[in-house]
């Protein structure tokens, strides 16, 4: 094939994979279809289970399991009110919380979540991972995974028409190498870490409307972030050299979020806070 005809393929194959997501209106790129990703989701989160100690009946994983089950309603209320009832059924949610000392939580694709425990003193309590929830709840209803696994395989196509392309126009094989390692320094950093921050910001806003819809006080947002830069240390690369927004600009922008999400909230009866 050759280079014109290649990139006229990547051309269509970008503009017939762009897809609308019901939560941000925005058309995104994405590749793989739930009935694809969930299967491969659900056999990795079985795997991760049986590799890692899961923590039940205590106070805290009920907890996570509480915090779950409101973030899930009040994303189906949002999907009820705007006319996409259906958008969850092949979800299958469950909530776990894991004996793990990393300051980390994630919701696979599918509705899968996982808490480490080495969040849960950053989160002080119920508010705290209400928080933490929405937002990784946020990743998977805006179909970030997807659009991630596209946007890798997108960047590996692209990659191989580039060097088809340096072939073509005769370029010494040194000089196809420094080609081929500038696009790759100029994709990453160009295009993927922004591509990941902007997932970031919107999973923010989205999960803090979750949360705040589910009962919880948006306000929590922003705090919840101090305490994460705390337990940084304050230590985290330059935000254009990194695939989230600095401690500093995410606080900044959850304060603002904050009475967007009390109106939001309000549209469905909610009016207090926990």
């Amino acid at each position: 094939m050759n280079k014109g005809k290649y990139f006229l393929f990547v051309l269509i194959l970008v503009l017939f994979s762009c897809k609308t997501n019901v939560f941000t209106g925005k058309k995104t790129l994405n590749f793989v279809p739930d009935s694809t990703l969930f299967p491969m989701a659900f056999n990795q989160y079985d795997q991760f289970l049986g590799e890692n100690k899961v923590v039940t009946g205590t106070k805290d994983s009920e907890m996570i399991t509480r915090v779950g089950q409101k973030i899930k309603t009040a994303a189906q209320r949002w999907l009820n009110a705007i006319g996409e009832e259906q958008y969850l059924e092949n979800y299958q949610w469950d909530y776990k919380l894991v004996n793990d000392s990393t300051v980390n939580a994630w919701c696979m694709p599918g509705g899968k979540i996982v808490f480490y425990t080495g969040i849960l003193p950053i989160c002080q309590g119920e508010t705290g991972v209400a928080m933490v929830m929405g937002h990784e709840v946020a990743h998977a209803l805006a179909n970030h995974g997807a659009q991630r696994m596209s946007g890798s395989q997108l960047q590996s196509i692209v990659g191989t028409g580039v060097a088809l392309g340096s072939q073509a126009a005769g370029a010494k094989q040194s000089t196809q190498d420094i080609i081929n390692q500038a696009y790759g320094i100029g994709s990453q950093v160009g295009v993927m870490l922004p591509f990941s921050r902007a997932h970031e910001t919107e999973a923010d806003k989205l999960g803090l409307y979750l949360a705040a819809i589910a009962g919880y006080n948006p306000e929590e947002g922003a705090k919840l972030w101090e305490r994460m830069k705390a337990n940084s240390g304050g230590e985290a690369p330059p935000e254009f050299m990194s695939t989230h927004p600095s401690n500093d600009s995410r606080i900044k922008k959850l304060r603002e979020l904050a009475p967007q999400a009390k109106a939001e909230a309000a549209k469905y009866g909610v009016s207090s806070f926990k």
